[in-house]
């Protein structure tokens, strides 16, 4: 399985490989991010040979206040699904375990929910395009994503464990051999990985995405620009979720991360991207059914508005639809990954344990929209407008 982000727009404009950060970032859309020092990193290294995951204990001596956002608060006991006294409706993730795919900076949606995850209690475990990760571990290691580690309550994020994942390919057999020459493919099948290392998992996000032809419209994308972008984009998710089904615990949860363009149209998010996107969440609908029913995991996708993140200033107009979205959305203000990140913690929660199929919008109410008010025609209307 693999890894890209679905960052933003959730647009990856540029190659066929998945991912962001950097050179990572020419396959454009994302959602990212990932670890550190702590105790020996060889001999963290996976038994898979597939990741120089780690356990961070990074000492952070900056003050953590200014880093504080809108956060989940997470209760004191394990295990304890009834609010604390006082405690008001905590979300309450302790003793649960994430596995994030996708995740390959500090900057998208994917980062996001890993850090609202843990500031909720979860155990983290990262998913990682194989190109990717070793200047992802790199990075990590020497402490480049401390700031961003800093959760509400002052602590790091820890990372259980980074796996190398790819997500256009379902098994070993299927990776063509030049790549499978690649050291760093040996072995990555993480979900077995993952069954090996910790038995089983709580919670899974898929924040993929890679449309190699997104800048072209769809009147221009070849077959297989067309097919890459529902292969990566969708398919993906169907394939993760085969494979992490069996060690999810039942009761579990599995998220993924969508866009407007599945049912409105977007200039500029084109390669068959919105196609993709749109497959992404009839699949949430069947895989909802079928993995209730079967292993009782719960099944959803967030509707995310844009996000400014390295990722998908790769597209050229991330700004533009900012602009756009905070002029006409009922809600005038940008977007943060945080609150993202913390729909992503309650739907993993047991406070959504009746939801499940659902398409939840992020976007500042933009979906609601029927027209852009910021339009010339509508400058004779009395629009109301953020003071």
């Amino acid at each position: 399985m693999a890894a890209t982000a679905a960052s933003s727009l959730q647009i990856n404009a540029a190659r066929p490989s998945l991912v962001s950060a950097q050179r990572i970032l020419r396959g454009g859309v994302a959602n990212s991010g990932i670890n550190s020092l702590g105790t020996s990193w060889a001999k963290l290294s996976s038994a898979c040979h597939i990741s120089f995951g780690q356990h961070f204990n990074r000492t952070f001596t900056s003050s953590p206040a200014k880093f504080s956002k809108v956060a989940v608060k997470a209760m004191s006991e394990p295990g304890e699904n009834k609010p604390a006294s006082g405690s008001g409706l905590p979300i309450n993730l302790k003793g649960k375990r994430a596995f994030i795919a996708g995740v390959a900076d500090d900057n998208g949606y994917g980062w996001a929910i890993a850090k609202s995850l843990a500031a909720a209690g979860a155990e983290i475990l990262l998913g990682t395009w194989v190109p990717a990760l070793n200047i992802f571990e790199t990075s990590l290691r020497r402490g480049k994503f401390d700031e961003s580690r800093v959760l509400p309550d002052g602590s790091l994020m820890e990372i259980t464990k980074v796996y190398a994942l790819d997500a256009v390919f379902d098994t070993p057999e299927d990776v063509p051999e030049d790549i499978k020459a690649n050291k760093r493919y040996a072995g990555s099948r993480s979900s077995e990985c993952v069954k090996q290392d910790f038995g089983s998992i709580d919670i899974l996000v898929h924040s993929l995405a890679n449309g190699p032809e997104v800048t072209k419209p769809l009147l221009e994308t070849s077959r297989k620009g067309y097919l890459a972008a529902i292969s990566a984009s969708s398919y993906s998710y169907v394939s993760l979720l085969k494979h992490f089904l069996p060690i999810i615990n039942p009761g579990g949860s599995s998220i993924s991360l969508t866009y407007i363009a599945s049912e409105r149209i977007i200039p500029g998010y084109g390669g068959g991207m919105s196609s993709a996107k749109a497959a992404l969440e009839s699949d949430t609908r069947v895989l909802a059914f079928e993995a209730g029913r079967k292993h009782k995991v719960r099944v959803n996708t967030i509707s995310a508005g844009p996000l400014r993140s390295r990722a998908a200033k790769a597209i050229g107009f991330i700004d533009m639809m900012i602009d756009y979205s905070i002029a006409n959305a009922p809600l005038q203000k940008e977007l943060s990954a945080d609150e993202v990140g913390n729909t992503a913690a309650f739907l993993a929660s047991p406070l959504a344990s009746a939801i499940t199929g659902a398409v939840i919008y992020v976007d500042n109410g933009l979906n609601a929209m029927g027209v852009g008010v910021d339009s010339p025609i509508f400058k004779d209307l009395d629009i109301p407008k953020a003071s």
